[in-house]
């Protein structure tokens, strides 16, 4: 890919311009707050509001400006723009990550972005508005929290753990994230569903979640915190063990090696 101090170079180049985008959007977002007109997608609670739209136009105009050559695959872009990108750079946007909260006043939502190639994301950031918290991270130099470095947990066990997890629009007694969640809530200290997957992997990274699991996100919601959680020291896997498709939205996150282990194996045992 890239190398030595050409590589470094790059890389702060595309954090800056990664950050530069989620606090335009951030902007963006809270600008529309309170004057937005919500429209059903999939389904009753699949959400989007002018602010998503104009959140993700404002990514795209910048980081365009930036990197013309560069993909953009967004939430509310059209399927034919989310196709696989081969070797080329592909920036991942989730304008208004937690859509349905925005849209009743619950202030726990985010922008999310991330630079990925070849299924490697190089940088990402999470940005909330509402806390004026922006988590970064950058391939290989560590995750930050508006700027200070953050590490995940030291949790080791499911009974020490305070957890996360996120259900699917059309969740049924039989959605693996539900049958987990019945199973885990008895195992584990307590669990939360903020309705929000980029904040969960990102509260991971930043130590205030030790675990979060999904069966039923997308690309775009996780892309940013996946590399949080890793560069952080987490660990996040596919639900079977094996390594992380991005794509497929299906992911197990832990703080430590030893607390994956655990939910990995209440995994396999209960949602196979």
């Amino acid at each position: 890919m890239l190398s030595g101090m050409k590589q470094t170079n790059e890389y702060s180049r595309y954090l800056e311009v990664c950050e530069k985008a989620v606090h335009a959007a951030g902007k963006v977002v809270l600008d529309w707050v309170d004057r937005f007109e919500p429209r059903q997608k999939r389904a009753p609670n699949d959400l989007v509001t002018q602010a998503d739209l104009a959140a993700q136009e404002t990514i795209t105009r910048i980081v365009h400006e930036a990197f013309p050559d560069h993909l953009i695959v967004g939430e509310e872009s059209p399927a034919a723009e989310r196709a696989a990108s081969g070797d080329r750079f592909r920036w991942i946007i989730d304008p208004v990550d937690g859509t349905t909260n925005f849209v009743h006043g619950v202030p726990h939502y985010a922008v999310s972005l991330a630079l990925e190639r070849q299924g490697e994301v190089l940088v990402g950031a999470v940005f909330d508005p509402n806390a004026r918290e922006c988590y970064t991270a950058v391939q290989g130099r560590g995750s930050a929290l508006n700027g200070q470095p953050i590490a995940t947990s030291a949790a080791r066990t499911l009974p020490e753990a305070l957890a996360a997890v996120g259900f699917p629009y059309d969740v049924t007694r039989q959605s693996p994230d539900l049958v987990l969640f019945l199973e885990a809530a008895t195992r584990c200290r307590s669990v939360r569903r903020t309705g929000s997957a980029a904040l969960n992997l990102a509260y991971v990274a930043a130590g205030r979640f030790d675990l979060f699991w999904s069966y039923s996100t997308h690309v775009w919601d996780i892309a940013a915190g996946v590399l949080l959680v890793t560069e952080a020291g987490g660990v996040v896997t596919a639900p079977d063990g094996g390594p992380l498709d991005l794509d497929s939205g299906k992911f197990l996150a832990a703080a430590t090696p030893e607390l994956h282990a655990e939910l990995l194996a209440l995994a396999r045992q209960v949602a196979p």
